[in-house]
């Protein structure tokens, strides 16, 4: 299986924006997002760490 790179908070929130996200607002350390379609989503910012991938459902 092929490893996901290791990224943080505010380079998952950099590739969301690149496609097509926004920042709704911010309550403490998560970010919230949303798209013009109608999808959101949160990413944490605590400083330093590493987004973990949850494996499908």
């Amino acid at each position: 299986m092929t490893r996901l790179p290791r990224v943080t908070g505010p380079e998952v929130v950099r590739a969301f924006e690149r496609d097509g996200f926004a920042v709704v607002r911010q309550k403490g350390s998560h970010v919230y997002l949303r798209h013009g379609d109608g999808r959101a989503t949160v990413v944490p910012l605590h400083s330093g760490e590493i987004i973990r991938s949850r494996p499908p459902l």
